[in-house]
């Protein structure tokens, strides 16, 4: 500093007055830092109040570590990469509704790719959009919802109009006129108004009820229709797996995509393997299409998913796309007449016809003998005496016979018959739809009460589908929680993988920094995924960073398997796992794992007590999975290159990891359930994919088979034997069976088919994607609301929301008594 003395100020004035010449290099210094500190508290004190907290651990210096870098895999290091999601003002979404209906590859090149347009839309392709209300408010107002125009509903009036073009109506109006006519003709306005008034008020209050009635039903169609339109779609929102309304999707939104599913919007591919749809619903083109990220990226809304799995982009919604536009123009017609309404139309016109016939006959009759002499008035005097009889008495008489011949016809047609079933039937699908099934198909409200057999299920309907590790064997040492410290962890890392990897569940944390994880998936994945996390200390993030994904075999319930191959970051070693039923997954192993990491063969007493083990558990009514693992050599992934060469997977000599049992408890009330549809005379079989042992387990637990009786041959089969019996054999043996193991699709095909030939009556319950050939199949199908995929439900007649059987036995209830109470009638 300077010699010369300088007045008292403070600070600020100081820093703020003098002027930079007269500064040293020092205090240029000091008024920089106090400029930075001063801006700094400027802006702090424009900051809305609910930003203070964060702004004041900003500047604490407990929080100050400018050379430290916080580990990849944190959860705040994820929460600060979510995107700001800023939506480049310059998107069309017309354009981008084009690109997707053309499968314009050249625009989309422009636009940077699927990333690009990523970017464009203010989307993370690993967390998604911001997902709070203003956000997704400024998407729709964007680019549109996901809904679409339909026509509107028909008003009472409509149906009203079309109750006066039934043939029935039409005949009992000429009737009532004629009636009328000469009623009064013959009686006198005072009196013989009667006759034909009486039948213009009940042909009033047929139409009346008729069309309300049908107008109710049309409207119970429409909301029907909307609750069956909204379907639950996957999403990731703020780096967190969620369901969503379909009608609740945006555009910028990421939707995973699994076998049997609806693809809820136009998109493009994002990430996933193995992806194959269904587009026949738009192109009519029956053979499946791949997708991938390269040679087709372009999805469209209404296909299905056929197999694979995939994460999808959302690039336009609703109106904008073509299943948008085609469904618009749809209406759906809710006047289905069941077999039963036409039947008793037929019986109405039949009766109609006859009756005309004979009024007819007897109007030429009467006016034979009128006209010939042969009738007489009160007083024995003939009343046609030829040229002599006045003409107003001819004309009388005529009027009479004529009246007579219409009464014939007016009491010969039972117009209230029709009404009567339709309003039936109307009960009766409302009374189903409180107990929880939702009636698609009204004739299934008839044909239900007359079922003779189901053949149901086991997961999800008998059982509750809420499912728990509850048994680890290793090697052949089982593994319980004070020994899962012995465990390897070579051991754990080859589990890690097989289970983090090999899966299309995810694990999330509920909030940035916390340690509770969210599971999604399927059932059996959440209840594995949270095993590995939970005992066996998987970290998905830290698996998922280590390894590289090259190909992908999804789980599909033929082949009851998934596998994986992947190839480790760190040496590039290729590494193949396989996760799926026991029994399937040990005859593809050759050695198998001990819990110190010891490599064993796998011997025919080795193997022999393995499958005890297995039989073990399924009789303790478990799911077995099993896991297998194998390193492949550079030799055998030389070609891996080529995506052709990595569609199979190696499946002989393999390593058993271990196995796991899943308990899923039945459902409560489903014993009475099936009790109660036996007492009624109603059969129930059970088909299952697990294996003999567990099946016979579920189907004692459940009352199928009796605890106290002795199964007989024949009454428990595997599919494979059914499968290979001749179609003699099965005609012969399908009414004994009344549990079938490891059955496949096909399998519970032909069965429905052979028992509808010994003249049952069959309903069918299902979920997947296979399950649609012997849902349609069956008198009566039954999807299930909540596991069920869209082609599945869209395949049913009835669909049982809450996916339990007991909802099933109920249904059975108001469709016997609709049934057995007209025929009664």
């Amino acid at each position: 500093m300077s010699d010369t003395k300088i007045p008292r100020h403070d600070c600020s004035t100081l820093l703020i007055n003098v002027t930079t010449s007269t500064l040293t290099k020092a205090q240029k210094r000091w008024r920089l830092a106090y400029w930075t500190i001063y801006s700094f508290r400027a802006l702090l004190s424009v900051l809305p109040k609910n930003r203070l907290l964060s702004a004041e651990i900003l500047t604490s210096h407990d929080y100050i570590a400018l050379d430290v870098e916080p580990e990849p895999s944190s959860s705040h290091d994820e929460a600060n990469k979510l995107v700001s999601n800023s939506i480049d003002p310059d998107m069309d979404g017309i354009r981008l509704a084009e690109m997707v209906k053309n499968k314009d590859s050249h625009t989309l090149s422009l636009l940077g790719g699927v990333e690009g347009v990523a970017t464009a839309l203010g989307t993370n392709p690993e967390y998604g959009i911001n997902g709070n209300d203003e956000d997704v408010s400024r998407r729709s107002q964007l680019f549109g919802a996901n809904t679409y125009h339909k026509p509107p509903p028909k008003g009472l009036l409509h149906f009203v109009l079309e109750a006066f073009k039934d043939t029935t109506i039409l005949i009992l109006l000429v009737c009532a006129a004629l009636s009328l006519g000469f009623g009064i003709k013959e009686h006198g306005a005072e009196e013989g108004w009667y006759e034909g008034g009486s039948i213009f008020v009940a042909v009033f209050l047929v139409i009346v009820v008729s069309a309300f009635s049908n107008f109710r039903q049309a409207r119970q169609f429409d909301k029907l229709s909307k609750i069956s339109n909204n379907i639950k779609v996957e999403v990731v929102r703020e780096a967190r797996r969620l369901q969503i309304s379909i009608f609740d999707l945006v555009v910028g939104d990421i939707v995973f995509l699994k076998i049997g599913g609806q693809i809820p919007a136009d998109g493009l591919f994002l990430d996933g393997h193995s992806l194959q749809v269904d587009e026949s619903s738009m192109t009519g083109e029956s053979d499946h299409v791949e997708v991938d990220s390269t040679n087709n990226p372009f999805l469209f809304s209404g296909s299905k998913v056929a197999d694979g799995y995939a994460q999808m982009l959302v690039v336009s919604v609703g109106m904008n796309t073509a299943w948008g536009e085609m469904m618009s123009s749809i209406s759906s017609d809710s006047n289905e007449r069941t077999p039963l309404q036409a039947r008793l139309d037929k019986l109405t016109s039949t009766i109609g016809k006859v009756g005309l016939a004979v009024a007819f006959l007897v109007l030429v009759v009467l006016l034979a003998r009128y006209f010939t002499g042969n009738t007489k008035d009160e007083n024995g005097i003939k009343e046609y005496n030829g040229s002599n009889t006045d003409i107003d008495d001819v004309f009388n008489a005529v009027v009479s016979i004529v009246a007579a011949a219409v009464t014939i016809v007016v009491v010969a047609i039972p117009e209230g018959l029709p009404l009567a079933v339709t309003l039936t039937l109307a009960y009766s699908m409302k009374r189903m739809m409180t107990d929880q099934a939702m009636v698609r198909k009204l004739p299934a409200c008839e044909t239900m009460g007359s079922a003779t057999v189901i053949c149901t299920d086991k997961t999800g309907t008998l059982t509750l589908n809420q499912m728990k590790v509850t048994k680890f064997w290793l090697g052949q040492e089982s593994i319980v929680e004070e020994t899962y410290c012995k465990i390897a962890s070579s051991i754990r890392d080859l589990f890690h993988q097989g289970v983090g990897l090999n899966t299309t569940g995810s694990v999330s944390k509920l909030k940035p920094g916390s340690s509770v994880a969210e599971f999604s998936g399927s059932p059996t994945e959440k209840a594995i995924l949270s095993w590995a996390v939970l005992e066996m200390g998987m970290e998905m993030d830290k698996v998922k960073q280590k390894y590289a994904i090259l190909h992908v075999e999804t789980f599909n319930s033929e082949k009851k398997r998934s596998g994986v191959l992947i190839s480790r970051k760190a040496d590039n070693t290729t590494h193949i796992h396989w996760k799926g039923a026991a029994e399937i997954i040990l005859a593809m192993c050759s050695h198998y794992y001990e819990s110190n990491g010891e490599i064993k063969s796998m011997d025919g007493n080795g193997r022999s007590q393995m499958e005890n083990i297995i039989h073990g558990m399924a009789a303790s009514s478990l799911r077995c999975i099993a896991f297998a693992y194998k390193q492949v050599s550079e030799e055998e992934t030389a070609d891996n290159n080529d995506v052709k060469a990595r569609q199979r997977l190696k499946e002989e000599g393999l390593t058993l990891l271990g196995i796991v049992g899943i308990k899923d408890p039945c459902r409560p009330g489903v014993k009475k359930a099936v009790e109660a549809c036996q007492s009624a005379g109603v059969e129930i079989k059970m088909i299952t994919g697990d294996n003999v042992f567990t099946a016979k387990a579920i189907a004692t637990e459940c009352g199928i088979l009796r605890l106290d009786q002795q199964v007989e041959k024949g009454e428990v089969v595997e599919g494979v034997e059914f499968r290979n019996y001749t179609d003699e054999e099965r005609i012969q043996k399908v009414d004994k069976i009344r549990v079938m193991a490891r059955s496949s699709p096909f399998d519970k095909l032909l069965m429905v088919q052979c028992l509808k030939k010994k003249g049952h009556v069959v309903a069918v319950t299902g979920d997947g994607t296979n399950d649609a050939p012997a849902l349609k199949e069956a008198d009566v199908g039954l999807s299930m609301g909540i596991q069920g995929t869209e082609v599945a439900k869209e395949s049913s007649d009835i669909v049982i929301l809450d996916d339990d059987f007991t909802s099933v036995a109920t249904v059975l209830s108001p469709g016997d008594q609709l049934h057995s109470g007209c025929f009664c009638w």
